[in-house]
């Protein structure tokens, strides 16, 4: 427990409560409950998702800058102007979401603000990025190892990366989750569902989230579930008309679910959880879908091995991920046995109120530096 409170601005998301994915998410949490210990918390928001723009949420403060509308405009300038909002609002320390915004990081550094970095993933390593976004996005991450008073580290592995490419220690900080019950099971039918009777995908459909081997995958198995895909898309892509091209009634795209209990209550009701994420850190749709206790099959990279470690199965490919599909339909007892020991991983690593605590220590020990 410490003996004062102070001031945290959160900037470089898209606002709380959360519309969108793992930063908003955590920018939720985490202000949340530092609210809830006393301290004062400032989080920007981007005006055009929230309705009547409220001042407060939870007793976090919302603020509201502008921002350049544009592919590659909207997201730096609105940090721009959230960063020139949240210094007249003279926090004792700032938190900057995504290496990509750590250009920023120069005004509070002109003006002795502490400021932490969480630099996410290796955004440079995404499909839907030309050559000079990934160029830049590398700049990005070299700058947030030289500029950031404190680089944050979603998972062990993107710690080891900063250290070996960089020589910069970072502060571990994973996302976390909540453990999750059924609450509602009529709400699955709203989507054509039944409660146990499909597999479900939740993350946005893009290249390095591999739905189309899930895809694949699924058309050559000989089974009456369903395949749910919830997710967010850039419905004009080549990758997203491929996928939507496939006649197999048993596939559903639900597009983006942000209605308050759905997300979760599909997560809860499926049969099984698909985990095609390559790119990134510790992934909140991973987390949530651990809390929830799915069985799930992961694509076979560090960072999933990382997270979900032996409390689910893991696939390299379509055949692959075919053959784990029919394990446990064939084998439903071992699906249920994966996936309470995903959820009590979830409990033992990664619980939202220590990751409230980590942050709130690293703000702390900036601060006293100063």
């Amino acid at each position: 427990m410490y003996n004062r409170y102070v001031k945290i601005a959160i900037v470089g998301t898209r606002g709380i409560p959360a519309k969108y994915g793992g930063f908003e998410t955590c920018a939720e949490e985490l202000s949340v409950g530092l609210a809830k210990k006393g301290h004062k918390v400032l989080v920007s928001c981007r005006r055009y998702l929230y309705e009547g723009l409220p001042a407060s949420y939870r007793d976090v403060g919302l603020c509201y800058p502008p921002s350049i509308p544009g592919k590659s405009t909207d997201t730096f300038s609105h940090t721009l102007f959230s960063m020139v909002r949240a210094l007249l609002w003279s926090p004792d320390a700032i938190l900057v979401f995504n290496s990509a915004n750590s250009p920023l990081a120069l005004l509070p550094k002109l003006l002795g603000k502490k400021t932490a970095i969480n630099v996410d993933g290796l955004e440079w390593r995404r499909a839907k990025w030309g050559r000079a976004a990934k160029l830049y996005y590398k700049f990005a991450e070299f700058f947030s190892s030289i500029i950031a008073d404190a680089v944050v580290s979603d998972a062990m592995a993107i710690k080891d990366y900063y250290l070996r490419k960089y020589g910069r220690e970072s502060v571990y900080i994973p996302y976390g989750a909540h453990t999750l019950e059924s609450r509602n099971p009529g709400i699955v039918k709203k989507y054509n569902l039944e409660k146990g009777g499909y597999f479900f995908i939740g993350s946005r459909l893009e290249p390095e989230n591999h739905q189309d081997m899930a895809v694949e995958a699924f058309g050559k198995i000989h089974t009456d579930k369903m395949l749910a895909i919830a997710g967010g898309a850039n419905w004009k892509s080549p990758y997203v008309k491929k996928l939507r091209e496939v006649k197999d009634k048993r596939i559903l795209f639900l597009g983006p679910v942000y209605k308050d209990g759905h997300i979760e209550e599909l997560h809860c009701s499926a049969f099984a959880y698909i985990h095609g994420n390559e790119v990134g850190g510790t992934n909140p749709a991973l987390l949530k879908a651990m809390g929830s206790g799915n069985c799930i099959i992961a694509l076979d990279v560090l960072f999933n091995r990382e997270v979900l470690g032996d409390a689910g199965l893991y696939f390299s490919s379509a055949e692959s991920l075919k053959e784990k599909a029919e394990f446990i339909l064939q084998n439903p007892e071992q699906a249920g046995i994966l996936g309470e020991k995903a959820r009590e991983r979830v409990k033992k690593l990664y619980r939202w109120e220590k990751v409230v605590e980590d942050y709130e220590k690293l703000f702390m020990n900036l601060i006293a530096s100063r």
